[in-house]
This record gives C-alpha cells, structure tokens and sequence, in this order.
C-alpha cells in the first residue's frame, strides 16, 4: 500500500522539490495541447503549473496518499484534474502525451512493471520526463534510520521492514528502460546537493516525508516520539556545518526516453 503524508506539511517542507521540477518544467517543450499525466504529484503545485502551459490538453495528477490530493485540490483549472491511487495499479492505454514525475518514483519498488504500464499509456511518440532519487542519494538519512532502525529497543518493530525506496545508478536504470522498449533514451545522474538554511528546514524535510515509512512500523505513539527524536538527534549533529546550515547529499537520475 502507498504512503500517506500530510499535503499541507510537505508543501511548507518541500522547496528543494519544487526547485528541481521547476527545473525540469523549464526545459518541456509544449505545444499546449498535450495530455499530460503527473505520477507522484503530491501537493499539487507542479501539476498545475503544467495545466496552464497547456491551455488546449488535459493534466492528471495521481498520487496514492489521500493526504497529499487533499491539498492538491486546492489547485483548481479546467484541463486539471487528480485521482487518488497507487502508482503500481495505474492501467491507462494510449492516453498520454507525455508522463511527467518529480521527486517521486523512488518510492515505486518496481520499476519493471512502472516502465511497461507507462509505456502502455503513452499515445504512439509519447514521452517519460522523470526526475527522482538515484544512487547515493541522501547517504546520511539513510545510515541514521537503518542504525536506529537496527537500535535493541527498536528493531523487533521493524522485523520484515521493507526499506521504502529505490535509488538505482545510470546503468542498471538504462538497462532498465531499454529492456522496456523504449527508444531516444537519455538518463544521467546529477548531484543536487543541498544545504538547508537551519535544523528547523532540516526536521520539517525528515518529518515530510521521509521518516513516514518508519513511524508506521512503530505501534505507540510514545514509542514513535521516541525514535523520531533519535532520528532527528542524530541528523542534527551528522550534517552540521560551521556555518549553522545542514548538509545532506541529494543525487537525481534524470530520464527521457520515447514510446
């Protein structure tokens, strides 16, 4: 089952985001007729920045947390609209133009199966845009949450945890996308590195949202606090800088390719 956030903490939580798909909305190149599927559209402000750069198509934004499409309903247009459900169930047929995702899809475990329904829903020269984590990304949250995931007072909670994401490096994710079909295939690995300004940015991101997954394995709320202030704790100290900013390393594997 998806993940379910809370739209309105991720949209005062989420401004790296925001920044690489305004980034990658710069760069599409959009006759204003295209039907466009956003995967993962979370919040909802980049869906429907997309829906007013095509005034004569049609945007969807799908994403599977409910608390994530109340907020993007805030965002009204008349080609725009949302639908609450699981990427992994997505089953559309020559629909869309292009499919766009931002910060997303490495919260999808299969990719195989992610590649060909894509691939399914896309009209005949459609495109894949995406953007999400990639190898090496956030290299000190993930220590810190498999160390206190692994801590005696924790670990009997997290027995069968699965971890969340899926971060592959250029060539296993170009491996990917040829066996899918796929052609004019472009993936790169691009650093993002980023520091947050203070340790109020820093918890705000590793509260929204990616300490979710772990507070849901944890039964008691006291028990949640518990491992939320390790978590944070330790974050604090291990990305400190001289200069009062945190640093974390971001990596994005870019994706293009054709239908």
């Amino acid at each position: 089952m998806p993940f379910d956030f809370d739209g309105d903490k991720y949209r005062q939580a989420s401004e790296h985001q925001k920044e690489w798909g305004n980034r990658l909305i710069s760069e599409l190149v959009l006759t204003g007729s295209e039907r466009i599927l956003d995967l993962g559209c979370g919040d909802g402000v980049l869906t429907w920045q997309l829906a007013e750069l095509v005034p004569r198509g049609y945007v969807l934004g799908l994403d599977g947390s409910p608390g994530m499409l109340e907020t993007a309903k805030q965002q009204t247009c008349a080609n725009l609209s949302f639908v609450c459900m699981d990427i992994n169930d997505m089953d559309f047929s020559n629909e869309f133009d292009l499919i766009f995702s931002n910060a997303a899809l490495h919260w999808v475990k299969n990719h195989e199966a992610l590649l060909r329904n894509c691939k399914k829903a896309l009209r005949e020269n459609g495109m894949i845009r995406w953007s999400f984590g990639g190898a090496g990304n956030c290299f000190n949250l993930d220590e810190t949450l498999g160390a206190a995931a692994r801590a005696p007072e924790y670990k009997d909670f997290f027995e069968g945890f699965q971890w969340p994401w899926y971060m592959p490096g250029v060539e296993e994710y170009t491996k990917l996308v040829e066996s899918a079909g796929y052609s004019n295939i472009e993936i790169a690995l691009e650093n993002a590195d980023r520091y947050f300004a203070n340790s109020d940015e820093l918890i705000k991101w590793i509260d929204q949202p990616c300490i979710v997954p772990f507070l849901d394995y944890l039964s008691m709320p006291e028990t949640k606090a518990m491992f939320r202030d390790v978590v944070i704790r330790e974050m604090l100290a291990k990305t400190l800088c001289s200069d009062g900013t945190h640093f974390e390393i971001f990596r994005r594997i870019n994706v293009m390719a054709a239908k």
